[in-house]
C-alpha cells in the first residue's frame, strides 16, 4: 500500500471518529434541554409595595419554566426579614404568600449583605430561606441565558 493511501486512510478515519463524536454531542445536548434564566432584582420595599409584589408575581410567571433568581438590595432587603410587614397591593398575593409560593417552586433568594449592614441587620434578621449574596451564584442558577427585570 502507498504512502498517499495511508494517508488518505488516516485522514478519512480521523474524520469519521470527528463526525461521531460531534453527532453525540449534539445528541447529548438534545436530550438535556437548557433553561433560561431570569434575575430578578428587587431594589424597594415597604416604600413601593406595588413594585415588590409585581417583580414577586412575575418570579411566579418565570418559575412556572425558567430557573428564577430573586436579589434583594437597598430597600428590599425589607421584604425579606424575620420581621417583615406582609406588604399588601391590589389583587396581588401579600408579599409572605408569594414569598412562600416561590419557595416551593425552587426560586433562588439572595440578600445583598452591604444593604443589610446598612439597614443595621444581619444575617441572623433574615427570613429561612434566604441566602446571603455571593456573585457567583447570579452566574450559576442558570445554565441558559439570563433576561433581568428590575423593580
Amino acid at each position: 500500500m502507498s504512502i498517499s493511501k495511508i494517508s488518505s486512510f488516516i485522514f478519512l478515519l480521523f474524520l469519521f471518529s470527528g463526525l461521531i463524536a460531534g453527532c453525540q454531542r449534539e445528541q447529548a445536548s438534545m436530550s438535556e434541554p437548557v433553561k433560561d434564566g431570569v434575575f430578578i432584582h428587587i431594589s424597594n420595599g415597604t416604600n413601593d409595595p406595588h413594585r415588590v409584589l409585581m417583580a414577586l408575581n412575575m418570579a411566579a410567571i418565570m418559575a412556572e419554566d425558567k430557573d428564577v433568581l430573586v436579589y434583594f438590595d437597598i430597600k428590599g432587603v425589607e421584604v425579606v426579614l424575620k420581621d417583615a410587614i406582609d406588604l399588601e397591593f391590589s389583587h396581588f398575593p401579600s408579599s409572605k404568600t408569594q414569598l412562600k409560593n416561590l419557595m416551593e417552586k425552587g426560586v433562588h433568594f439572595y440578600v445583598c449583605p452591604g444593604c443589610l449592614k446598612a439597614a443595621g441587620k444581619t444575617e441572623a434578621d433574615v427570613m429561612e430561606g434566604m441566602k446571603i449574596a455571593e456573585k457567583e451564584a447570579f452566574f450559576n442558577f442558570t445554565k441558559g441565558r439570563i433576561l433581568t427585570l428590575d423593580y
